[in-house]
């Protein structure tokens, strides 16, 4: 064999050590293949996607490393029973809405909505740049559960209605569906309140068992079919300025983790986050655009009557923090936050009524 055929051999058995090597490390990278129960019917935009959304980008980012497989809402657990379920291991993921936790974990609203609160990006900075992320986990930590920022989207409508509301009276007796922090303040403004699962409410709305209800956004509840039997829709959405939705994991599944794998999670869920907030904004006027010809009527929340809905959230919140260390504690810092930002705020961003 001569110097050339040596040589020859010599890097061809150099190439097979190092595509061996290589597939070594690609053998030994953590596979993941996750049930994850969803709140809310993946087919509501901006709402329910996000985590869609985020199970088939992962999976292609990591060339099927990680799976998740979701299933739709009641599929595996009741919609109200994710976190739980997700605490005793029945779950080792799930698409979750805090606010729903309030029973059990009253600061977990504070995570998901608040009334007179910040807005969708407000919040999403509170989360990511301030104290946001820390607090929801050592809040969540306490339940073996570890949360993730998977979506935030803008705010609510303030409700579908058979009639004018005009004054906190009208509240009183009303039987309305009104989840999170929000349903508290219509409690004590004298309002008969129920919480139901997106795919109950238009039957209860339809029966009359309930006059009235929220639930999210106009492109949202048309597909939910409100604007068929309330015929007013009220904005702006008091109770809920933003609506942000989180990939609970296990905590003990999370902590057995590799580091790199934490991190792809992380940063899907960041971009879902981002994508879940253009997709909410791009849709809603385009629906709000059709009410007139489905005799719909949007209408705003007159002055006087979101003043006394204001009165009311402060003795909520300031009741529920007296109550509870923890809410006391992410409230405070929520509402620092705001007061920071609001120098910002009205200083830097430009003006729409002066035209």
């Amino acid at each position: 064999m001569n110097k050339y055929s040596k040589a020859l051999v010599m890097g061809l058995s150099a190439t097979a050590l190092t595509l061996g090597s290589v597939g070594q490390v690609s053998a030994d990278e953590e596979t993941i293949r996750w049930k994850v129960q969803a709140v809310f019917g993946t087919h509501l935009p901006g709402l329910g996607d996000p985590i869609k959304q985020i199970s088939s980008q992962i999976k292609t980012a990591t060339d099927g490393r990680i799976q998740f497989k979701v299933y739709e809402p009641g599929k595996l657990v009741p919609p109200f029973g994710i976190t739980e379920a997700i605490k005793n291991k029945q779950l080792n993921a799930g698409y979750a809405w805090l606010g729903y936790d309030q029973g059990k974990i009253p600061a977990a609203a504070l995570l998901a909505a608040a009334p007179f609160g910040m807005e969708p990006w407000e919040y999403a900075t509170w989360w990511y740049e301030g104290e946001g992320q820390k607090l929801a986990e050592d809040l969540y930590g306490k339940h073996n559960v570890h949360p993730v920022l998977c979506s935030v989207i803008g705010p609510e409508t303030a409700g579908w209605f058979t009639k004018e509301m005009n004054s906190i009276e009208d509240f009183k007796g009303l039987k309305i569906r009104f989840a999170g922090l929000g349903g508290k303040v219509l409690q004590k403004a004298g309002a008969s309140v129920t919480v139901l699962p997106g795919g109950e409410i238009f039957p209860a709305l339809e029966k009359g068992a309930i006059d009235a209800t929220e639930f999210s956004m106009p492109a949202i509840d048309q597909l939910l079919g409100f604007d068929k039997v309330a015929k007013i829709n009220y904005f702006p959405g008091w109770h809920q300025t933003f609506t942000a939705s989180h990939l609970l994991i296990n905590k003990e599944s999370w902590n057995e983790l590799e580091e790199s794998t934490r991190a792809m999670i992380d940063t899907t869920c960041t971009a879902g986050t981002f994508r879940a907030l253009t997709r909410g904004e791009s849709l809603q006027g385009q629906v709000i655009a059709t009410f007139p010809e489905k005799g719909v009527e949007a209408k705003t929340v007159n002055r006087d009557l979101l003043q006394d809905l204001k009165k009311l959230t402060d003795e909520v919140m300031n009741e529920v923090a007296a109550s509870d260390a923890d809410f006391k504690k992410i409230y405070e810092s929520q509402q620092n936050f705001m007061t920071d930002y609001q120098r910002w705020k009205r200083l830097a961003y430009l003006p729409r009524d002066f035209e």
